[in-house]
């Protein structure tokens, strides 16, 4: 927390320390905080010149630095400074850093559209290649400041999954509004399940619906990500970055068309779910073939067990499939599980 404000861990560590106690010595806070003796000294030191630790006026205790050497001096106790007057200083010059960094950003940004070669330079930026696609992806991403809105529809190409993970966390961790419509297929796979969970628990809002047009990314209404058919780039990954325009304006408004009529996902104990795609509700006989399913029977077993064909079984599925709007047994599963049929 405190390296915002330019405390280093090590420093931070012997800070919050000696937050937790009127004074100490800098053998106990060594002690406390696992470093040796000599490093504590001179991070105390440190502290004391930046003005946040004082040296506890105790007269006749000992210097500053002194340590209990066997002269009869006690060891220096140090206490913290109080952080609302050591502190302050130390966060107007991060909020000053921050303002001059926001205008250089907003000059920056008004030359790159004034001296735009082409008219249409400052609207549409192709990327092409791995690198260039993941790092505009990513600047989208972290530069969020207020709302990101996401396609996803099959496999990453550009940018791994992990990869996207890390700035999904960097954007909510900040409190943007974070909506993903995704396409069935993206949800496929155990290790994409447990990374849509823990998305949603960290508050991504997450639909589905059965298809998409494209993918994309929306940064703050202002700026879209687009990519490209790879044949057009001689098979490389490509992209268009699309500022602000009637053209975001469009993405956003297909966004908005496409999550009304998604279903909203959500998350239990037993994994990602699904609001069902409509209000049937299945027989018995498929009830029973889903049961022995979702216990890892094969359809062969199945059938054996009920006493029917492997063709009845295979009909009854599809028809679960279809009355849960499912291309998969695991969506099937989710499904079934937030429309209360097991």
């Amino acid at each position: 927390m405190l390296q915002a404000l330019g405390l280093g861990p090590a420093e931070e560590a012997v800070y919050t320390a000696l937050l937790a106690r009127p004074t100490a010595s800098a053998q106990e806070l060594a002690r406390q905080t696992g470093r040796e003796q000599a490093e504590t000294d001179s991070i105390l030191l440190d502290l004391v010149t930046r003005g946040l630790v004082a040296v506890a006026s105790e007269a006749g205790r000992g210097a500053p630095d002194s340590a209990d050497c066997g002269d009869g001096l006690q060891p220096a106790r140090y206490r913290l400074t109080p952080p609302s007057v050591a502190l302050a200083p130390f966060l107007v010059e991060q909020r000053n850093t921050l303002h001059r960094a926001e205008t250089a950003f907003s000059m920056l940004t008004e030359q790159y559209r004034s001296t735009a070669a082409h008219p249409a330079g400052s609207v549409v930026e192709a990327v092409v290649g791995v690198e260039q696609v993941a790092h505009r992806f990513h600047q989208l991403q972290r530069g969020a400041q207020r709302e990101l809105l996401v396609f996803l529809v099959g496999a990453p190409v550009a940018v791994p999954r992990e990869d996207a993970d890390l700035s999904e966390s960097f954007a909510l961790d900040r409190g943007v509004d974070f909506r993903v419509v995704a396409a069935k297929n993206y949800l496929d796979g155990p290790e994409v399940v447990r990374d849509v969970q823990a998305a949603i628990t960290a508050g991504l809002e997450l639909r589905l619906v059965d298809s998409l047009p494209l993918k994309m990314v929306v940064s703050d209404r202002e700026r879209a990500m687009v990519p490209l058919d790879m044949a057009d780039s001689g098979g490389e990954p490509s992209a268009i970055v699309v500022h602000g325009s009637g053209l975001v304006t469009a993405l956003v408004q297909l966004f908005e068309k496409e999550w009304a009529e998604a279903r909203p996902l959500y998350t239990t104990a037993t994994g990602v779910h699904a609001e069902p795609a409509n209000d049937q509700w299945p027989t018995e006989g498929e009830l029973e073939v889903l049961g022995l399913l979702l216990a890892g029977f094969s359809d062969r077993r199945a059938a054996t067990q009920l006493g029917i064909s492997i063709r009845t079984v295979e009909r009854r599925t599809r028809r679960l499939l279809d009355l849960a709007g499912a291309d998969s047994r695991l969506q099937l599963g989710w499904h079934a599980a937030r429309a209360g049929w097991l």
